[in-house]
């Protein structure tokens, strides 16, 4: 592709991105900090050339090894719960994938470590995220039900994959004042927060989603 066809590429995705964004406020997403963060992060650069078309669509995409990356709106009603009246902080997110919500995350925190159980997965990643030169992402292969305790606590805790349960992990990794945003049931599932007070966890439990299963192990 010459520079003149690569400039008039990258004009179009900024222009769907800009889009993508006007959809999200008019969804509801009102915390600017989050709106700006999915304007400046390229997610046609994390997903398959051939659906980079469907890239600012508000619609989870396939990204191999059965996995997907999260709707836009998702990623982004997400962040702003675990954002509200607080700032990011440290931040673990469970199910790396791609790496665009790392990306996304890296806007708002002051360090990103991301955890993916699936290796090819981990080093797609790397390779969406390097041309971005984050200084605050951190990668690694881990099982996410056992969080990253050699990081924790964490300020801020987010799982891009459904669970029966709250991994107990995962809440002692929690430094206190700090919140969780996990998607947990195995049919109908719902996305709740966990606020640490102290010892004590308050549960909130918010809208319906649709993830993919959090697994254990690493392949």
């Amino acid at each position: 592709m010459n520079l003149r066809a690569q400039d008039a590429a990258q004009q179009a995705a900024g222009r769907a991105r800009a889009r993508m964004v006007e959809r999200l406020r008019a969804q509801g997403i009102a915390d600017e900090r989050v709106l700006a963060a999915m304007m400046q992060i390229p997610r046609h650069c994390f997903v398959e050339e051939g659906l980079a078309y469907s890239a600012y669509d508000d619609t989870p995409l396939p990204i191999g090894h059965q996995q997907t990356i999260s709707q836009p709106f998702v990623v982004a009603r997400m962040i702003e719960l675990l954002r509200a009246g607080r700032e990011l902080g440290r931040t673990l997110e469970v199910g790396a994938g791609c790496g665009y919500q790392a990306a996304v995350l890296s806007c708002l925190a002051s360090e990103v470590y991301a955890v993916e159980r699936i290796r090819a997965l981990l080093d797609r990643a790397r390779e969406n995220l390097r041309p971005l030169r984050l200084p605050n992402v951190r990668l690694k292969c881990a099982d996410g039900n056992l969080g990253l305790p050699e990081a924790a606590p964490f300020d801020t805790i987010v799982v891009a994959a459904a669970s029966p349960e709250v991994p107990p992990a995962l809440k002692a990794q929690l430094a206190p004042g700090g919140r969780l945003m996990i998607p947990v049931g195995a049919g109908d599932q719902r996305l709740v927060m966990i606020e640490r007070q102290g010892n004590v966890f308050k549960e909130t439990r918010l809208e319906a989603v649709r993830f993919v299963p959090l697994l254990s192990g690493t392949e």
